[in-house]
């Protein structure tokens, strides 16, 4: 399976005070297993509460932290943390309990895999 490669910019949008010079964009180049665009768009849709922006923050940030946890899956940060993710991103992948026809199916990796 191949890498897709991202580049985040988080930007202040300027509604608060915040001086430009000390909050200059963050900008950083995450590697992901998923292509995490598509995962995105679709969650906007399976869950109809959110808002699209909170469902693009939800799929992006979860995808974006899941893969440094695989990545350190092994470190006593993560390894505690890794079960209760799995079971997390199970709940989010079966969608809310009144549609369960919305679920994602199997090429929808959102899994916390094992990788060797």
């Amino acid at each position: 399976m191949g890498i897709y490669k991202y580049k985040v910019t988080v930007e202040d949008l300027g509604e608060r005070k915040v001086d430009p010079d000390v909050h200059a964009p963050l900008v950083f180049y995450p590697e992901n297993h998923d292509n995490i665009l598509n995962i995105a768009e679709r969650q906007a849709s399976r869950w109809p509460a959110f808002t699209a922006d909170e469902a693009a923050s939800l799929a992006i940030g979860l995808k974006l932290f899941a893969e440094v946890g695989l990545k350190h899956r092994n470190d006593p940060l993560f390894a505690p943390l890794m079960p209760h993710l799995r079971e997390f991103i199970g709940r989010l992948k079966q969608g809310p309990a009144t549609s369960s026809s919305q679920a994602l199916g199997p090429d929808d990796v959102l899994a916390v895999e094992a990788k060797p």
